[in-house]
């Protein structure tokens, strides 16, 4: 392609299939489930591309079933680890050399892989693994991956094309290399799409990568791992480790070759690697780049001028899919008191026809928390809501162990505006409200503002236009994602680049070229046709 420039093909956000009853892709994808489900399977590392196990094994269950075993997994040790390490570096300068028009046609094509005939199977993992619905599971491990890799894609040329102008009798150019060393990615439990991006987004622009998915999503992450080998993603290229987490980034970060980390998870684990990193600063070869998207403690803010349904649709939805487990998920209300009564019906009324159970079952809107931690954190919290004078739970509350980690969609209502339930991330189908008088929206956006120390996602229900704006110019900094008459949730790649400030991340915007633009080095090189020959310049000659 040295006699070229390539166009890649103009992307399209992928359409998001309906698993209507007597579709072929709802037969498909239940008969994928069920036999994912009867069959045990044992879930190696990848390093160098190699399949490596260790022997030390831990087990993988369904958060809806937790006395089923799907499989088992091979946790790394320190040797591990650092031959993850020498696979990466040794893979890098072929890699990275690699045209970017033949990188780019690996990962339209693991696109294409996940759109065709890995579709059902990614899906169905997702739902095992995690507990999704098939819709939450479309729309994130099928939808959302694919929309990533052919986005950023085209985001990748877009750099590439993006050139400085050139003054007479020279060129300019920049050259956007890859990192010198490897990236460390380390993604969460709660969405596939993530764990893809993680890794994709990096190695596209011709980075290695070493990649820790979470101890709660390697089932899927196997899936995702077998998508990019079939690919072509060349060995050591992308490395897939799974083990004691403090253990592997405390091997990695001591390397000196350690160039960057894209990460995904909480806010405290974030930070400390962050200080981890600030502390062995002088090891490394070149200034780590540190980018991550961590916490949230989202919130919705309804105007007196709000319509009451629509806001508790926002509500119901952005707190209740995917149990909340979703770092833009709302967690924290704020109703003017005249229209909460009919905005809390409209919760209550919704609430009330909502079906929780395995996601086998397409009726069921909700299923269960990820592990046993989040189940035992959520049910505290309920019982400590249940005694106390400044908060009151009004919808839900209700908490089963017995076959999965169940947690029934559960409103707070509180008298205090910095109660805990509004200033600490649950992770959980648990959302608080606080009830204000109309007169103070003002002071109301000013308490939105300062309650938490996330930022980021956030809602503003209203019809008045003044209002709006106001909202938009008090919240500036409070959420990285901001949403007028519209839940929280959902960020589309292409459409809503996602991300938030403050305790919330670097605010690098996954699904944009702002993020890729992370995992380049851009090199400037000036070229001089004709050179001078002397030192001399005009104003150095005599009158």
């Amino acid at each position: 392609m040295s006699n070229s420039n390539a166009f890649v093909p103009v992307p399209e956000n992928e359409p998001i299939l309906t698993y209507a009853p007597g579709s072929s892709e709802r037969k498909k994808v239940l008969a994928t489930y069920k036999k994912m489900y009867a069959t045990s399977i044992d879930v190696p590392m990848f390093i160098g591309g190699k399949e490596v196990s260790t022997g030390n094994l831990a087990s993988m269950r369904p958060p809806h079933e937790h006395q089923h075993t799907l499989g088992t997994y091979h946790l790394a040790s320190k040797t591990d680890v650092n031959e993850a390490i020498k696979s990466a570096l040794a893979a890098k300068k072929k890699w990275s050399a690699m045209p970017w028009e033949a990188r780019a046609s690996i990962f339209l094509k693991a696109a294409d892989l996940i759109a065709g005939p890995y579709r059902a199977k990614i899906n169905a993992a997702t739902m095992l693994a995690q507990s999704k619905t098939i819709h939450q599971a479309e729309i994130d491990a099928a939808c959302e991956l694919i929309d990533f890799l052919r986005f950023n894609v085209a985001y990748m040329q877009e750099i590439y094309q993006n050139q400085p102008v050139s003054g007479p009798g020279m060129w300019n150019r920049l050259q956007y290399r890859p990192l010198e060393g490897f990236v460390y990615a380390i993604s969460p439990f709660n969405f596939t799409a993530i764990a893809g991006n993680l890794c994709a987004s990096a190695a596209m622009m011709g980075n290695v990568i070493i990649w820790k998915p979470s101890d709660h999503q390697i089932f899927s992450a196997q899936v995702v791992m077998d998508v990019f080998r079939e690919a072509g993603v060349p060995d050591g290229v992308i490395n897939m480790i799974m083990g004691d987490p403090e253990m592997i980034t405390d091997e990695i970060l001591a390397s000196p070759d350690f160039a960057g980390v894209h990460y995904t998870g909480s806010t405290f684990v974030f930070k400390n690697i962050w200080k981890k990193i600030g502390n062995q600063i002088h090891q490394y070869k070149s200034y780590p780049r540190i980018v991550g998207e961590t916490g949230g403690k989202d919130f919705i803010v309804a105007h007196p001028s709000a319509i009451a349904q629509q806001v508790a649709t926002g509500i119901v939805r952005g707190a209740f899919e995917f149990q909340g487990q979703k770092c833009s998920a709302a967690s924290r209300v704020y109703l003017p008191a005249s229209i909460a009564d009919a905005v809390l019906d409209g919760v209550a009324q919704q609430v009330a026809t909502i079906k929780m159970g395995s996601p086998e079952n397409f009726e069921n809107f909700m299923t269960a928390v990820i592990h046993r931690a989040a189940f035992e954190r959520l049910q505290n919290t309920i019982e400590k809501v249940k005694k106390d004078n400044e908060a009151e739970i009004i919808i839900g509350g209700e908490c089963d162990d017995s076959v999965g980690y169940f947690v029934s969609p559960t409103v707070v209502r509180t008298t205090d505006p910095k109660y805990f339930t509004m200033t600490t991330e649950l992770f959980g189908p648990l959302v608080t409200v606080y009830v204000y008088d109309d007169n103070k929206w003002h002071e109301t956006l000013e308490m939105v503002d300062q309650t938490s120390e996330y930022a980021l996602t956030g809602a503003v229900f209203s019809q008045d236009r003044y209002a709006l704006q106001e909202a938009f110019d008090a919240l500036e900094n409070s959420a990285g994602n901001f949403y007028f008459n519209d839940k929280p949730t959902g960020a589309v790649v292409g459409q809503q680049p996602f991300g938030g400030g403050r305790g919330s991340g670097t605010n690098d915007k996954a699904g944009s070229m702002f993020n890729l633009l992370r995992w380049v080095s851009p090199r400037l090189i000036k070229e001089t046709f004709v050179p001078p020959t002397n030192y001399h310049y005009p104003f150095l000659e005599k009158e």
